[in-house]
């Protein structure tokens, strides 16, 4: 569902393989997880490459939101309606969309979403904020700003793209003050790597890692 592959052509909302998925998660009783609505990757050139203003990129963003959200209204359990919008440095990522709008781009995307379907979750989703760091000190800071300005952020999704041995310290804390901003937080696309060719021990330390044992299970079920 990413903007390349769904509106290629602006707009016109079409994506084979995002509606084989669907079928194939109705068929077996499964949720979709929407992802994502605006991300800085992905993007079609004549979104990435135009000459915008504040006001001709918002409209198109809202057109984009509104074509997808229709199209799959009622599918979709939990939409990813911001993907990845801080750098690893925890300054906010430059896209088309931060340099042009500037942060209330966030905002914006959120509450489209909610007038347009108020039964999904809504979620900003990005990797490198499952531990204690710069990174996820300022994801906490932007979903305060962004909710204080009313824009209703429901979720925090963490990608969890994790190395083995090496599962990232404070997550109890550093989750905890998650929920303590009124969200649900889901970890959306946990991977532990290690590598390769693997070994007997990578493997069995993998397995750890994974387990219930690990740092990571309590906060994985924590939710409000």
């Amino acid at each position: 569902m990413k903007w390349e592959s769904i509106e290629a052509t602006q707009g016109v909302f079409s994506s084979y393989s995002a509606d084989e998925m669907i079928k194939l998660a109705q068929l077996n009783g499964l949720t979709m997880r929407g992802h994502t609505l605006v991300w800085h990757s992905q993007l079609p050139s004549w979104v990435s490459n135009g000459s915008w203003t504040n006001a001709t990129l918002t409209d198109v963003m809202i057109k984009h939101i509104t074509g997808v959200m229709n199209k799959y209204k009622g599918l979709i359990h939990t939409w990813d309606v911001v993907n990845e919008a801080i750098g690893d440095d925890g300054t906010m990522r430059p896209s088309v969309f931060y340099n042009t709008i500037g942060e209330t781009y966030i905002d914006i995307a959120f509450k489209t979403a909610k007038s347009l379907d108020s039964k999904p979750i809504l979620a900003i989703n990005d990797y490198n904020i499952e531990g204690s760091g710069a990174k996820s000190t300022a994801m906490l800071n932007l979903v305060s700003r962004v909710k204080g300005r009313g824009a209703p952020i429901e979720q925090i999704g963490i990608q969890s793209h994790l190395v083995v041995g090496s599962l990232p310290g404070g997550i109890d804390a550093l989750w905890a003050s998650y929920a303590a901003l009124g969200v649900s937080i889901a970890v959306t696309e946990l991977d532990i790597r290690m590598p390769t060719p693997a070994t007997s021990a990578s493997l069995a330390q993998q397995a750890t890692d994974y387990s219930e044992d690990s740092a990571m299970i309590p906060c994985i079920m924590l939710k409000i």
